[in-house]
């Protein structure tokens, strides 16, 4: 279902764009409502999609379009609380809500930096999995690089941010979130055999991976 609402959403981002188009030259002084909703996404967000107001704020840069728009759907439905966003996507139509996610998705990936302390740990975790606890390679979703799997609608995770990361697989672990419910749960049970050692461990490891 949610693959059919993508199909419709991008071909209405086309005309969408088209009529922008057209009045870009009568209105190139005035901002329009989607340039001033940017500026309000920039001041957490900031305006190269990396944040750098707090460390537990995603980034958004070069993440896929796909993974973008179904997560801001589930937040202003309420189904993914986010007490930090809470208002700030009321009344956006669906449409909108493609033209942002599309807007954050072509920008280049902000890479940080890891901590060479347990790197290696987080590095095992991230590309084979801990086969004892039965947890999966992160990998394997997530590709070698952390590119994702936009089709799929997994999530790029390339310099994801380290807080935020732990802070994701934690709220996963504890099941206070659930929004891997159309993938059978698959972040909850790989995050509820992970410690917080190990957390950590993959968060720093993907906070530097490229």
């Amino acid at each position: 279902m949610r693959f059919l609402k993508w199909a419709s959403f991008a071909t209405a981002l086309l005309a969408t764009t088209a009529n922008a188009a057209a009045n870009a030259t009568a209105n190139a002084e005035e901002p329009t409502a989607f340039d001033i909703t940017i500026q309000v996404c920039a001041s957490c967000h900031g305006q190269d999609g990396a944040s750098g107001i707090a460390p537990d704020y995603p980034n958004l840069a070069g993440q896929n379009a796909r993974y973008l728009l179904t997560q801001m759907q589930m937040i202003q439905s309420g189904e993914r609380p986010v007490p930090l966003m809470a208002g700030q996507l009321d009344g956006k139509s669906e449409e909108e809500l493609l033209r942002l996610a599309e807007y954050y998705a072509v920008m280049p990936v902000k890479v940080g930096r890891s901590k060479e302390e347990s790197l290696d740990t987080g590095m095992r975790i991230y590309r084979g999995g801990i086969m004892a606890k039965g947890v999966a390679a992160c990998s394997a979703c997530h590709s070698p690089t952390g590119a994702g799997n936009a089709p799929a609608g997994f999530p790029v995770l390339s310099g994801q941010r380290f807080d935020y990361v732990v802070a994701q697989l934690v709220a996963y672990r504890e099941g206070l979130r659930n929004t891997d419910a159309d993938y059978g749960g698959m972040m909850r049970g790989v995050a509820s055999r992970l410690t917080d050692t190990e957390i950590r461990a993959v968060a720093n490891y993907i906070q530097g991976l490229y």
